[in-house]
């Protein structure tokens, strides 16, 4: 038994994916989901490959990569094999960015560790 799912609607997909049917039409729309095929009716036919790119775009929105850039990578993946240097090199500066975030992230939650930590000698005085 295959244990992978064939072919989602657009209500399945967005389910799958935790994005709302509206989002996932206006990715379609702006130009990050491409080549959604449709049936003879006119719906929808996502497959486990929009899944895994939609799982990617989740990611690099949750690791702040402003839509701007998701796009421009969109662009460079659709353009193929030519743009794998640029694809590396936007991700590694989205890479290097997220490093800079986490170590201010993590400065800053030491201070507040550092103050909270005030706190309780203060009241356990």
């Amino acid at each position: 038994m295959n244990s992978r799912p064939g072919p989602m609607n657009i209500g399945q997909f967005a389910e799958r994916t935790g994005l709302s049917a509206h989002t996932l039409r206006y990715y379609e729309k702006i130009g990050l989901l491409r080549h959604i095929a449709r049936d003879a009716s006119g719906i929808r036919i996502f497959t486990e490959r929009d899944l895994e790119w939609v799982g990617f775009i989740k990611r690099l929105k949750d690791t702040g990569m402003p839509l701007d850039d998701i796009l421009v990578y969109a662009d460079l993946r659709e353009a193929g094999e030519t743009t794998l240097a640029a694809r590396r090199a936007l991700l590694e500066q989205h890479a290097q960015a997220l490093q800079a975030r986490l170590d201010r992230d993590r400065a800053n939650l030491a201070a507040l560790e550092r103050k909270i930590a005030w706190y309780k000698r203060q009241m356990d005085a």
